[in-house]
């Protein structure tokens, strides 16, 4: 076990990845001589060359449609794309190519292409540098959609997503790169718990509390807070958005009867409201009350002096399992 960041972690995944599979190719804006703004591939192109770490243009539709070439010749590509509000130029690339190659050719043609997005707020950026555009890719069938939230993870299932032979969005949430764990790099990525599967961090009783990315730590100190009021909260790590495990989270809710679901994008069409309609069709007996969301706010991303009220936080995320629960809280008053 070796103590390093989420960014090293995931620089330690791409490093296995590129010694165990000589046709996988990292490309992306500085990820070469600089190793990324925020230096998750730093070293990779003084070890492995340039023909294997690239410098691309500034041009985030030419990357996707590079790789979309490479895949069809053999490769694996793995992009970057250096901030969430910059993966919009691609768009096209990935819903009109990318996602739907395999299903036009009828299973013939494969492309193992693995896109990195550091994604959501709490770093002090603008909009187009704090965004949060998982959604629009859930909604795209033909992509797989994950998030992790701890450095273990971000090391193993960087792996898992560049030996998939489908397309991966892999969401980096930014504002944990410097959050440090214990990691080990022996982990067989083809033997460790698939990306597709979510994980119960905390076990409990009365509310089930599902987060991903940069929340899943928000989520763990909630129910830290909770238990310190004989309030048992059941955390769940979602990990993957696109198929979502929604055996794992049915299972839990069923236990609990309450389900709160938090995350840093706007709550309208989101991830959350997807959980909230799935689970009440699945466990409509079971609920004790209304699924709830807790996420950020339906505007343009604020400027860097506001993000924190705008990203959901602990009181939030606390006052949302007072809600499902029936206690007093922001909406209801001191009522109840």
């Amino acid at each position: 076990m070796t103590q390093m960041t989420f960014a090293r972690a995931i620089n330690s995944g791409l490093r296995k990845s590129l010694e165990n599979d000589p046709k996988v190719i990292l490309m992306g804006e500085d990820i070469g001589t600089l190793g990324g703004v925020f230096r998750v591939t730093d070293g990779l192109q003084k070890d492995f060359g340039t023909h294997r770490v690239v410098d691309s243009p500034l041009a985030e539709s030419a990357i996707i449609g590079t790789a979309v070439g490479l895949a069809f010749r053999g490769y694996r590509p793995v992009l970057e794309i250096q901030f969430d509000g910059f993966i919009y130029p691609a768009f096209d690339q990935i819903v009109s190519q990318l996602a739907k190659m395999h299903y036009r050719t009828r299973g013939t043609v494969k492309l193992p292409i693995t896109i990195r997005v550091p994604f959501g707020g709490g770093i002090g950026s603008p909009e187009h540098h704090s965004e949060s555009p998982e959604a629009y890719f859930t909604h795209t069938s033909g992509l797989r959609v994950v998030t992790v939230s701890n450095p273990q993870d971000a090391h193993t299932v960087i792996q898992q997503a560049i030996l998939s032979d489908d397309p991966v969005l892999f969401f980096e949430p930014k504002r944990r790169y410097h959050d440090k764990g214990e990691v080990d790099e022996g982990i067989d990525p083809r033997t460790a718990l698939p990306m597709d599967t979510a994980r119960v961090l905390a076990a409990g009783t009365d509310v089930t509390l599902v987060a991903y990315g940069p929340l899943v730590k928000t989520a763990r100190d909630a129910a830290t807070a909770a238990a310190d009021e004989g309030i048992s909260i059941e955390v769940i790590d979602l990990r993957s958005l696109a198929p979502v495990d929604f055996a794992t989270v049915e299972k839990s809710v069923r236990k609990t009867g309450r389900l709160v679901v938090t995350h840093e994008a706007g709550q309208h069409g989101g991830v959350g409201a997807e959980l909230a309609a799935s689970i009440t069709e699945r466990c409509f007996h079971y609920l004790e009350a209304a699924p709830v969301r807790i996420t950020g706010f339906d505007i343009p991303y604020p400027s860097s002096k506001l993000e924190m009220h705008h990203l959901p936080g602990l009181d939030r995320i606390l006052d949302g399992v007072d809600r499902a629960l029936g206690r007093p809280n922001s909406l209801s008053g001191l009522e109840g």
